[in-house]
């Protein structure tokens, strides 16, 4: 009977370092795939951060006075009124 019991516990034993085992290579693994995406949504975000700052940089380029009369000159054809041409309206 004791013979019996120690098989046992052994198959108990031993199953439950395989499992153990099994578990500890499932959680490296998922943790390594979780470090895996975390870096591939740093490198995003320091990609959008640089696109976000060509951007505010651009925005404030075409928001400039200079170039929006640029704009107005050579694309549309614009010009600052001639004095003949500014009518004065009193309320």
């Amino acid at each position: 009977m004791n013979a019996k019991v120690s098989r046992m516990a052994i198959v108990v034993l031993w199953f439950t370092v395989l499992s153990t085992s099994a578990g500890v290579v499932y959680v490296s693994y998922e943790g390594r795939m979780q470090f895996a995406e975390l870096d591939r949504q740093l490198a995003e975000r320091d990609r959008l951060n640089i696109e976000w700052n060509r951007l505010q940089l651009e925005q404030s380029t075409y928001t400039t006075p200079g170039f929006v009369e640029q704009v107005a000159i050579n694309k549309l054809h614009m010009s600052a009124p001639t004095p003949s041409e500014v009518k004065v309206i009193q309320k």
